[in-house]
């Protein structure tokens, strides 16, 4: 296995999978303290996609050197972290499963913090079975983080999760809803990317054949998801980078001797300003306004809002309760009863396009719109925000390195990827419609 720079060795990831006998045989590149979606932003260079190196297209980010060891066979699984598509948007770029976890199933203990209340470690690999083995082995918890979630909440949403697959497991779907969310095909989507909804539409009426319901749901708050999560993340990545100060940790940068001394700011900023990259600086100073005592209630308390305002549509559309959240107790519930007109799962794309040249999104001209990097993550932020379990699933998964294809340029021979999102905990019924979706798409 590999890991990527944000999972150090100690980590309790690593050691549960070096206890379960996985061989860790290195660390992949990954954008700077995780902020990134193209996996440029790196002291190591930006990431090649492997599935064809001679076109230099981006990996995507910011596991994307976990995602490109995968897709170039360098290994069986590799961790990632996922703080807002993190592990989803490369694993769509380079034809890969990647999940997210639900947020506090997996130990975040010597990880490298981003965001807190954000960042989730995850797995990818080149099949569902694979990323299901290393997922059960990791999905422990853990005394060393506060974050991580007690055996009694887990065996809740473990039951509910089971009484769902119940009702269609087998070679039928009849009995699996689908949520359709409408909201997740926006104008980004144009007829350039007319393929990957093309995709979307074949999967989904092989899905139907199969027996599965497929249900139109909205979700009206994802429209301010994106700037929600980018407040957010950039204010606790503010707060948890403050560490690097050049005095305890990070880089120490001598302030010049005309610096004024008595003045923290001034003894900080040469270690701070040398010691952080451009992306990561710019984030830093985005999250510092967002918490600063003018801006606070404006734009912090908002994105909470607007977060809340998120998780309430997921909850509202999906049959399963969200066991963190619910005020009933777990035997007045029952999955079965529980939202007769909700779906068990949603499915969308997993990124509006297939993997960017990255001669165009290193141009550093003034003619190129760098608003378009941060749109990479509208897709899957909304899943971030509520801390639920998301996976994405390769739409070509036989689409190999070695394989000839004519006019390897055109997006259209580039690997898509549809994301599964369940209610939190069910990660178990993620998987599992994984598997079929991976089946249907081989044929």
């Amino acid at each position: 296995m590999l890991q990527d720079f944000r999972s150090p060795f100690d980590a309790t990831v690593v050691k549960l999978l070096k206890k379960a006998g996985a061989q860790i045989s290195g660390k992949t590149n990954c954008d700077e303290f995780g902020m990134g979606s193209l996996n440029i932003h790196s002291l190591h260079g930006p990431v090649i996609n492997p599935f064809r190196v001679d076109s230099r297209r981006a990996a995507g980010g910011s596991s994307g050197g976990s995602s490109a060891a995968v897709a170039a066979g360098l290994c069986d699984a590799a961790l990632g972290t996922d703080t807002g598509g993190s592990i989803r948007l490369p694993a769509s770029y380079c034809g890969v499963v990647g999940l997210k976890p639900s947020y506090g199933l997996v130990s975040r203990y010597g990880v490298v913090s981003y965001a807190d209340s954000l960042d989730t470690v995850g797995v990818l690999a080149q099949d569902v079975e694979r990323v299901e083995k290393v997922f059960e082995c990791i999905n422990k918890r853990d005394c060393n983080d506060p974050t991580s979630v007690d055996e009694r909440l887990r065996e809740k949403a473990h039951l509910l999760a089971t009484k769902s697959i119940q009702r269609w497991s087998g070679e039928s779907l009849k009995g699996l809803r689908i949520g359709i969310p409408q909201e997740y095909f926006p104008s980004e989507l144009t007829s350039s990317s007319y393929h990957i909804l093309a995709s979307i539409r074949h999967l989904l009426s092989q899905l139907h054949s199969l027996g599965a319901s497929i249900v139109p749901v909205s979700l009206p708050s994802t429209a301010y998801a994106l700037s929600a999560y980018y407040v957010i993340a950039s204010a606790e990545g503010s707060s948890c980078l403050s560490r690097y100060d050049g005095i305890q940790y990070g880089l120490r940068v001598p302030p010049s001797p005309e610096s004024n001394f008595t003045s923290t700011s001034r003894t900080y900023s040469p270690s701070r300003s040398q010691g952080f990259g451009r992306e990561v600086r710019k984030r830093i100073l985005l999250g510092t306004y967002a918490l600063s005592a003018d801006a606070f209630d404006n734009y912090f308390l908002q994105a909470q809002r607007v977060r809340k305002m998120v998780r309430d549509d997921f909850d509202h559309v999906f049959s399963i309760p969200n066991v963190l959240y619910s005020k009933l107790s777990f035997e007045e519930k029952d999955a079965n009863d529980h939202g007769e007109d909700g779906v068990d799962i949603l499915i969308h794309p997993s990124a509006i396009r297939t993997a960017p040249r990255l001669d165009d999104v290193l141009d550093v001209s003034c003619d190129r719109d760098t608003l378009q990097d941060y749109v990479q993550d509208v897709l899957t932020v909304p899943a971030s925000l509520s801390g639920l379990p998301a996976m994405s699933v390769p739409m070509r998964p036989d689409a190999g390195l070695n394989q000839p294809r004519d006019n390897q340029q055109s997006d259209e021979n580039w690997p898509i990827g549809v994301s599964i999102v369940g209610q939190w905990g069910t990660d178990e019924l993620v998987l599992k419609v994984g598997r079929v979706i991976e089946r249907l798409s081989r044929r």
